[in-house]
């Protein structure tokens, strides 16, 4: 099973309560672009963790650091390894409000055989924002691009409260130039 298509494999185990993020999400949603990794974002109790190991080495993935539990329980990411190809898949355990929205606004997104869990384009946009690196920016472009008739009024109440937290008062104003 190829490690896309695993992960897929592994939210499905978990109720769907989880979505594929990251560059895989922004190839879909927007401009094909090259990703070493995959990316998910799981609604998931700390006490399911171990749930979600066992899940995971079921699925071909195992923990690609010692003591990956501890190190998930205290950075909320689970950092794995698909086993037959080498690709680390990062879970990240979602507990933020935007978080559990983005999931429950998750839609089903046909590749190919492969159907798969994403966020909406407007809320990887949004996690794109928080990240803020060069090629995050990027992706919010293509996915922008890709979606003429995006609610600016969610990625803006949400990028704000955001850099409300992170002390980045100039967010919103930089991310709605890409829009």
């Amino acid at each position: 099973m190829d490690p896309l298509d695993a992960l897929q494999h592994l939210i499905k185990r978990f109720n769907n309560h989880g979505v594929i993020v990251g560059g895989i999400a922004a190839s879909l949603l927007g401009q094909p672009r090259l990703t070493v990794d995959l990316d998910a974002v799981i609604l998931l109790s700390m006490d399911d963790l171990p749930k979600l190991i066992e899940a995971g080495e079921a699925e071909g993935m195992s923990a690609r650091i010692s003591d990956a539990e501890t190190f998930a329980r205290k950075n909320r990411v689970l950092l794995l390894q698909h086993e037959s190809s080498g690709i680390s898949i990062d879970i990240f355990l979602g507990i933020l409000p935007f978080e559990i929205e983005m999931v429950e606004r998750g839609q089903e997104f046909k590749l190919g055989e492969l159907s798969v869990r994403l966020p909406t384009a407007e809320d990887l946009i949004i996690m794109k924002a928080i990240a803020y690196r060069a090629k995050d920016l990027e992706d919010i472009k293509g996915v922008a691009a890709s979606h003429p008739n995006l609610d600016k009024e969610r990625i803006q109440y949400w990028v704000e409260q955001f850099a409300t937290a992170l002390e980045l008062p100039n967010l919103w104003g930089e991310i709605e130039k890409l829009l």
